[in-house]
C-alpha cells in the first residue's frame, strides 16, 4: 500500500514561484514607492519642468499715472476729469522660434515685413529672430490694435493651413504714454523713453513732472500664465498675479489757461524776433500754479530728437525754474516796500521814518559812493516822489531809498528782508527737477576770483534789479505778497494725488485743496504797506508809465515792466537782454498774477514802437493779451467798465480806473520838474 511520508519535501517549482512571487511583489512595492516619491515629494519640481515645457509667463503691465488738468476754478460748471497725459493699450509682438519649422521662416517673416512698418533698428535683426534656439523672441513693439488684428487675420488662417501652433505669433500687452494735446505743456510734463529697464520693468522719465513724480506714477508689473498648444488662443492665459497701477495725479494747470499761455507766447515771441519766452500764471492767494508755457515748444513723443540736438536739448527743461536772471526794475516794487518796512523798523526802535513816499526826492545826481560810474535814468528827473519813481522806473529814485535804508539799519537787515520777507535767494520748493537757487550777494563772502559779493555799491544796484538773480517762481513769489494782501504763499503744481486700489475704491494720498494746507502761509508784509506800495505800481500801466500796453481793458491791474541786459561769459552784454512784465489782475481780488519773460529779443528800434528789447514793447503786450483772454474764459466780470481804449464808447477818462489819478500826479511831475 502506497501512502506519503510525512516528511516528503515540496517540489523545486514551489520554491521558484514563491520566490518569482516575491521578487514581483518587491518590484511592485518599489514602483509604488517611486510613483509616490515622484507623484508627492518631488510634485513641485516635475510640475514646474512639466509647466516650462507647455506653459510659459509673460509680464501683465500696469497701467503709468495719469495726469489731470485742473477743471474747478469754472465756478459751477460741471467738473469732468480731463487727461493731459495717460496710457493707451499696445501691444509688442513675440515668436517663438523653435514651433516654427525652418521651412515656414523665410514666408511668415517677409508676409509680416508687408504688414508691418518696423523701425530700422528692429529691420535688421527681424529675421533672425526667427533661427534663435528660444521660446520667445519679440520682433516688433508698440503696435496698435488695427495692426494686430491685421496681423491675425493672416496668420491664424496660415497657421491651421500648415499645422503650426497658433501661439508661434503672440502679442503680449503694453501700455504707451498717449498726448490728447500734443505739445501742451511738453516741457511741464516731459515723457518716458521707449524702452523700459530691463530689469525693473520700469518706466525711466526724461524729466519735468513725470521724473519729479516717478515714485507715484510707476506701478508693478504682474504675471500672466500662457499655454503652448497649437490650440491654444492668443488672448487667454490666467493672471497668476495682478498688477498694480500708477497713481493719478491732478495738477493745478488748466489747459484752457494753458493754451491761451502758449498761443500768445508763440506770438509774442515772433513778434519781436526773440531768442524764446516763457508765461507763468499763478494763483497769488495760494501759490496754484494755472500755467506755465514755454516757447520753443518740446513735443514729448519727439524727445529722442531733441536730445540728440546740441541746438534743441535746451527746449526741453523749464527754463522758468532752471534759469536765474536779473530781475531789474520789476524789483523797484519790492524796493519799495522794503523800504516802507524800514520806516517801520526805525519807529519801533523810536526813530525818525527814513523818508515819506509823499514828499519829493532830489533825483538829479547818480553819484553814489563805491560806483566808477553814476547811475543812469532813461530821461532826467529832478524830484521824484514813489509813485512817480515807480511809473517812471527810476533807478536813482529806488537806489537813494536803498543807500538810506543800509545807511541807517545796515546790509544785514536789508538782506534779511530778502530772504525771510520776500523769500530770495533760496528754493521755493516748486516741484520740478533742477530749481535754481538764484542769486544773492552776502557780506564777507567772496567769489571765486576773491572778490568780495557785497560791496559798498552793491544795495544801489539791488534796488533796481542788479547784482542779485531770481527764477520766475521766486519772482512770482514775492510780488504775490503786493497781490494777496501781504502773505508768502508756496507756488505749487499739484492738488492731490490720488491711487486706485485693487477693489477700485480710490485713496487721496497727497491732498492740496484744504484749508489747512493754505494757513500755513505766513503774512511778511502788513496790509498798510501792500495798499501803499500797490498804488504805486498800478500807474506802471497807465498813462505816462512805462508798461501802458499792458493795460487791461475792462479790467483793473498793476504790474511793472524790466529790462536786464544778460550775464555772458561773466560780463553784462550790449546785445542780449531779458524782457519782462509782471502783475496781477484785478487790482481787489485777482484771479492771477502773471509773468511773462521774452528772452533775447530783438534789439532793433520801430517807428512808433521803439526798441524792440523793452519790457514795455516786448512783454507788457503779451500780458495784456493773456490777462484779456483768460479773465473772460474764466468769467471774471470787468471791475472797470469804463477803462477801454479812447476810441471805444465806453471809454470815460473821467471815471476809468486809475486815469483821474495818473492825470494828477503828472501835472504833480510836471510841477515838479519844468
Amino acid at each position: 500500500m502506497n501512502s506519503d511520508h510525512p516528511n516528503k519535501k515540496p517540489p523545486v517549482h514551489f520554491f521558484r514561484l514563491i520566490v518569482i512571487a516575491i521578487g514581483i511583489f518587491s518590484c511592485f512595492t518599489l514602483l509604488i514607492l517611486q510613483f509616490y516619491h515622484i507623484q508627492i515629494s518631488e510634485n513641485d519640481k516635475w510640475q514646474q519642468r512639466a509647466d516650462r515645457q507647455h506653459y510659459f509667463t509673460v509680464s501683465e503691465p500696469f497701467v503709468r499715472g495719469t495726469f489731470f488738468s485742473n477743471t474747478t476754478l469754472q465756478k459751477g460748471h460741471v467738473q469732468e476729469d480731463q487727461p493731459l497725459v495717460f496710457d493707451i493699450k499696445k501691444y509688442h509682438l513675440y515668436v517663438d522660434p523653435m514651433s516654427i519649422q525652418e521651412h515656414f521662416r523665410d514666408t511668415i517673416s517677409e508676409r509680416l515685413l508687408r504688414i508691418l512698418n518696423p523701425s530700422e533698428e528692429e529691420l535688421v535683426v527681424f529675421r533672425k529672430q526667427f533661427d534663435w534656439k528660444s521660446r520667445s523672441r519679440k520682433l516688433v513693439s508698440w503696435l496698435d490694435q488695427e495692426e494686430k488684428d491685421l496681423i491675425l487675420s493672416w496668420w491664424l488662417p496660415y497657421a491651421r493651413k500648415n499645422k503650426i501652433a497658433r501661439n508661434a505669433l503672440y502679442f503680449v500687452n503694453d501700455y504707451r504714454r498717449s498726448y490728447p494735446f500734443g505739445k501742451l505743456l511738453g516741457q511741464l510734463l516731459h515723457t518716458i523713453r521707449d524702452r523700459k529697464d530691463e530689469t525693473s520693468k520700469q518706466a525711466v522719465p526724461t524729466g519735468g513732472l513725470e521724473y519729479r513724480f516717478h515714485s507715484y506714477l510707476k506701478g508693478k508689473q504682474g504675471k500672466r500664465k500662457m499655454m503652448r498648444s497649437p490650440r491654444s488662443s492668443f488672448d487667454i492665459g490666467e493672471v497668476i498675479e495682478a498688477p498694480e497701477h500708477g497713481c493719478d495725479i491732478y495738477l493745478t494747470v488748466n489747459h484752457i489757461l494753458q493754451a491761451i499761455c502758449e498761443q500768445e507766447i508763440e506770438k509774442g515771441v515772433n513778434n519781436v524776433g526773440a531768442k524764446g519766452g516763457w508765461a507763468v500764471m499763478m494763483e497769488p492767494s495760494t501759490g496754484d500754479i494755472l500755467a506755465l508755457a514755454q516757447y520753443p515748444f518740446f513735443y514729448p513723443p519727439d524727445y529722442q530728437k531733441y536730445y540728440n540736438d546740441k541746438d534743441l536739448i535746451e527746449h526741453t527743461r523749464i527754463k522758468a525754474a532752471t534759469d536765474a536772471q536779473e530781475p531789474a526794475s520789476v524789483m523797484k516794487g519790492i524796493t519799495a516796500a522794503t523800504a516802507l518796512l524800514a520806516n517801520e523798523e526805525l519807529v519801533k526802535r523810536g526813530e525818525k521814518p527814513l523818508f515819506d513816499p509823499e514828499e519829493k526826492m532830489p533825483t538829479a545826481n547818480g553819484v553814489f559812493p563805491g560806483r566808477s560810474a553814476p547811475i543812469k535814468d532813461t530821461r532826467q528827473h529832478n524830484y521824484l516822489n514813489m509813485d512817480m519813481a515807480i511809473q517812471k522806473s527810476s533807478n536813482i529814485y529806488v537806489a537813494r531809498l536803498m543807500q538810506q535804508v543800509v545807511n541807517r539799519l545796515g546790509n544785514e537787515w536789508y538782506r534779511n528782508i530778502l530772504i525771510d520777507v520776500f523769500g530770495f535767494g533760496k528754493k521755493t520748493g516748486i516741484e520740478l527737477p533742477s530749481e535754481s537757487p538764484g542769486v544773492l550777494p552776502k557780506p564777507g563772502r567772496k567769489h571765486p576770483n576773491g572778490k568780495l559779493e557785497w560791496s559798498v555799491p552793491t544795495p544801489f544796484s539791488m534796488a533796481m534789479g542788479h547784482n542779485l538773480q531770481s527764477n520766475t517762481f521766486q519772482m512770482l513769489r514775492a510780488f504775490s505778497t503786493l497781490a494777496n494782501g501781504g502773505y508768502l504763499v508756496q507756488p505749487n503744481l499739484v492738488r492731490k494725488i490720488v491711487r486706485t486700489m485693487p477693489d477700485g475704491k480710490r485713496e487721496v494720498i497727497v491732498d492740496r485743496t484744504t484749508p489747512e494746507w493754505y494757513s500755513n502761509f505766513p503774512q511778511v508784509l502788513p496790509k498798510h504797506i501792500v495798499e501803499r506800495v500797490v498804488q504805486s505800481i498800478k500807474y506802471v500801466t497807465k498813462p505816462g508809465g512805462g508798461g501802458w500796453r499792458g493795460d487791461v481793458w475792462g479790467y483793473t491791474e498793476a504790474g511793472k515792466t524790466g529790462t536786464a541786459k544778460k550775464i555772458i561769459d561773466g560780463r553784462y552784454s550790449s546785445a542780449k537782454y531779458c524782457a519782462s512784465f509782471i502783475g496781477f489782475t484785478p487790482v481787489e481780488k485777482p484771479a492771477f498774477i502773471l509773468m511773462v519773460v521774452i528772452d533775447e529779443p530783438d534789439i532793433t528800434y520801430r517807428p512808433g514802437v521803439g526798441s524792440t528789447y523793452y519790457g514795455s514793447v516786448a512783454a507788457a503786450p503779451v500780458f495784456k493779451r493773456i490777462a484779456q483772454r483768460s479773465l473772460e474764459y474764466l468769467g471774471v466780470p470787468v471791475d472797470d467798465p469804463y477803462g477801454y481804449s479812447s476810441n471805444d464808447p465806453r471809454y470815460d477818462a473821467e471815471k476809468a480806473d486809475w486815469k483821474k489819478q495818473a492825470r494828477l500826479l503828472k501835472e504833480k511831475y510836471e510841477m515838479w520838474n519844468k
